[in-house]
Parts: C-alpha cells; sequence; structure tokens
C-alpha cells in the first residue's frame, strides 16, 4: 500500500492527497479520477504549450497524456511524488510529438498570450531568477521576447527550462522526468539558459535594427 508522506507541509498535504486519491482510484471509487486529473490539467497544459507553442496542439497533447497516466497509473509505486510522474509523462509525449514530426514552430505570438498568469514570472528566467518590477521592458513586450526566444533554442533546453524556471522542480525531480543525473541537471540548464540568454539578444539586436 501507498503511503503518504507525514510531514506537514504544503507539499507534503498535496503528496499525501495525490497518493489518497491513487488509492481510492485503485479501489475503484468513479469520482477519484476526475478529481485527481482536474486538478493537474492546468498544470500539465502550461508544460504542453511552451512545448509546442501552439494551444490547440498543446491541447491535445495533454489529453493524449492524461490517457497514458490513466492507462499507467496501475504501474506507479510511488517512487517518485505523483506529480513528478504525471510531468515525466507528459513532457514525454511533447518531446515525442516534436522528435516525430520535427516541428518548426512559428506560432502566432498572440496564440500565447491571455488567460495564463504564470507568465508574469517568466521574463526573467534567462537569469534564473524572480521577474524585477524595475526592468525597463513592458510585459508586453517582454513576453513576446521570451516567447519568441524559445522557439530559438532546442527542444533539450526548452524542457529543462519549463520544468526548473517555469515550473519550480528541484534537480532531483528534473532528473526523474528526463531521466538523466542531477550532475546533468545542473550542466544542462547552466547551457539552456546560457542559450536563451543568446536568443533573447539576437532578437532584441533584430528588433533595434529594424
Amino acid at each position: 500500500m501507498l503511503r503518504p508522506p507525514t510531514q506537514g507541509t504544503k507539499a507534503d498535504g498535496d503528496d499525501a492527497r495525490d497518493l489518497a486519491l491513487v488509492e481510492r482510484i485503485r479501489a475503484g471509487d468513479p469520482d477519484a479520477w476526475g478529481e485527481l486529473l482536474s486538478s493537474y490539467q492546468d498544470r500539465l497544459y502550461s508544460i504542453c504549450v511552451r512545448m509546442v507553442h501552439d494551444r490547440e496542439l498543446a491541447r491535445d497533447l495533454t489529453q493524449d497524456a492524461m490517457v497514458k497516466i490513466i492507462q499507467g497509473l496501475e504501474g506507479f509505486d510511488a517512487r517518485a511524488k505523483l506529480s513528478t510522474w504525471m510531468i515525466r509523462v507528459t513532457m514525454n509525449v511533447c518531446l515525442s510529438r516534436l522528435r516525430s514530426e520535427k516541428l518548426r514552430r512559428h506560432a502566432s505570438l498572440e496564440q500565447l498570450r491571455g488567460g495564463d498568469e504564470s507568465l508574469e514570472r517568466e521574463r526573467m528566467i534567462a537569469a534564473g531568477r524572480e521577474p524585477d518590477p524595475a526592468v525597463g521592458v513592458s510585459q508586453e513586450e517582454g513576453r513576446d521576447l521570451l516567447a519568441r526566444a524559445l522557439q530559438e533554442i532546442s527542444d533539450e533546453h526548452r524542457a529543462i527550462l519549463v520544468l526548473r524556471d517555469m515550473r519550480g522542480l528541484d534537480y532531483e525531480q528534473i532528473a526523474q522526468v528526463l531521466d538523466i543525473a542531477v550532475g546533468t541537471v545542473k550542466s544542462r540548464l547552466f547551457r539552456a539558459r546560457s542559450a536563451l540568454r543568446d536568443a533573447i539578444e539576437r532578437l532584441e539586436e533584430a528588433r533595434r535594427t529594424d
């Protein structure tokens, strides 16, 4: 039987709730699946939309991920957090789609705007810190610039930035999601941030010369 964490932090409380839902699902509770998937739907969608930069495709991939989660839950053994496992399933769905179709994403920036408050903190991910309200670039311009820069870097680099700087996973969780060593997480994250900074600088330079 899965054992929920015993410490009293919010994260631990979420873990305990998740494991309780898993137990209810395995016991045949008809409402438990809906509770679990509805609690994670927005988080999984946010990963997909940042990976593929297309809201309609992201919705489809979120649904695909949920199907795989439903199909694979019986094999979940709680060695990782349920949230980490679900994110891993979702990221694998995104990366598989990107690799199989070799998508070149040139989606309208309008597709990435509106209704997603988590974008507020993403403007400064290249620096690996929270946004500074004193930054001179407007929020809208910063969002557009970040969205375009994310399209310029590799899927591998985008994935690790999404997990660390946008979803807030720790190094161990990222290692579990991407199936790599913690040391690799740190070095890849450094390269990803460097690549994003370079992309932002190129786009800013291009904008100044237009």
